[in-house]
């Protein structure tokens, strides 16, 4: 097979699959709108909640929400494409995070949007500025550490994945049998497709899941389309739609929550290659991953749109497919722009049941958690990493199951800590990894 120098001089195969793979149209089209559908609903949610935490309605909601698809666009774009430094060069899909949700929502509790707003470009700038010493901070981040924190992402997505399946959080008629008839359905007609269909058919296995899901779930009556309706035909975001304040009340929260998301990104990079192409990340490919989740979110700021990470449920998706090729996710991250400069698109995208949605993203959480056992599992485990592994799990999903039990904490704990299992998880392995002698004590000694 003839061999291509790719992004930071690595040598690929042309394979239309690999990261320098370009697929035809007829086929990269279906792949990248697989990755957008399998965000879209996360990416707008977070806007739509900030949005009801201050009060936001109307237009100024329809800017928040067409921000977010459009930023999330860009964002992915410069990390399949990278400009100067900023960017992996691999298929990682940006969106607005769930990581940050509880910051956010106490920032905005206390500061409002534009306090909000503020906090993401300054903490945007730190975390891209973290990205260009990712080299010499990597020590802090051997396999033990980053297959933790890609173990506790997939966990801490299975619930959300459920939920999904029972018709979301909130739904009238949440675990209702038609919303867990259709979530099935659809988690059927992917693992078929993807173990016993060829060509096309196997590779878009999770689109063509969700758009027989989706035609089964409109004569059910589970497709609202009042939305489409209501949304315009066309519309260009503005920058300082919301004007931007500076608190350190603020501001210093989502510093440490760019710490913690940078982490996070190097994590679900080396998911990414471990489980898309059987390689570790190269030390560009991190920095430049790290220097584009910080600096993108400083730009989504300016166009009034929430700090921006990378996807989780779409790393589990090239681990599930194998499709590494920045093509199909660039196109897949037009498809996103296009539906933030035409609301109408955006809307028809958005009808998509939680059920549907649901069936088609419970099994790629599923690859993240394997994934990240995939990586520790990489090397035998010794005494010492099975104590970092096990503390880390211990204190990050029991923590974030029980919040109250950090009640006697101060406030700037339990906002960074109580609900966010991932940034226990990360905190705990960093420490015990710097703290665990390599040398494992012998009792007999």
């Amino acid at each position: 097979m003839k061999k291509i120098v790719g992004y930071n001089n690595k040598v690929t195969n042309t394979n239309k699959y690999d990261v320098d793979g370009i697929p035809p149209l007829k086929e990269a089209i279906p792949l990248g709108l697989q990755h957008i559908f399998a965000m879209f609903l996360s990416n707008i949610a977070v806007p739509i909640i900030i949005a009801g935490v201050v009060g936001i309605t109307g237009s100024d909601l329809t800017i928040l929400v067409q921000s977010a698809m459009i930023m999330a666009g860009v964002a992915t774009i410069i990390q399949c494409y990278p400009i100067w430094r900023v960017g992996a060069g691999l298929p990682i899909v940006m969106g607005t995070s769930f990581g940050f949700l509880p910051t956010n929502i106490a920032i905005a509790s206390s500061y409002g949007i534009s306090g909000l707003l503020g906090a993401s470009l300054v903490g945007g700038l730190f975390g891209g500025t973290l990205g260009f010493f990712i080299k010499k901070l990597r020590r802090f981040f051997p396999k033990i550490v980053t297959g933790t924190v890609v173990l506790t992402i997939g966990l801490s997505l299975l619930p959300t994945g459920i939920i999904a399946m029972a018709g979301g959080s909130g739904s009238e008629n949440f675990g209702s049998a038609k919303n867990w008839m259709v979530a099935l359905l659809v988690l059927v007609i992917v693992i078929f497709l993807n173990r016993y269909a060829k060509g096309m058919a196997k590779t878009s296995s999770i689109l063509i899941g969700i758009v027989v899901g989706y035609m089964v779930a409109l004569p059910l009556g589970m497709v609202e389309f009042s939305a489409i309706r209501e949304a315009t035909w066309f519309s260009i975001p503005k920058p300082f739609y919301f004007p931007m304040e500076f608190y350190w009340g603020a501001i210093l929260p989502m510093l440490i929550m760019f710490i913690v998301t940078s982490v996070e990104t190097v994590g679900d990079v080396t998911a990414i290659t471990n489980g898309g192409a059987d390689r570790e990340p190269t030390p560009d490919e991190l920095s430049g991953s790290v220097i584009a989740n910080g600096f993108t979110s400083s730009l989504a700021a300016v166009f009034n749109s929430l700090p921006n990470t990378s996807f989780s449920q779409n790393v589990g998706m090239i681990a599930f497919t194998k499709i590494m090729s920045r093509y199909v996710v660039a196109l897949g991250a037009a498809f996103l722009i296009l539906a933030g400069l035409i609301p109408k698109f955006g809307a028809l995208i958005s009808t998509m049941p939680q059920a549907v949605i649901g069936g088609a993203t419970v099994i790629i959480f599923s690859q993240i958690t394997l994934t990240g056992i995939d990586i520790l599992t990489s090397e035998p485990l010794n005494e010492r990493a099975k104590i970092i592994i096990g503390l880390s799990l211990v204190f990050g999903l029991g923590l974030s199951q029980v919040p109250d039990a950090m009640n006697a904490f101060p406030d700037i704990v339990k906002l960074l800590f109580g609900e966010s299992g991932i940034t226990i998880a990360c905190f705990v392995a960093i420490v015990l990894n710097l703290v665990i002698p390599s040398d494992p004590i012998r009792e007999d000694a």
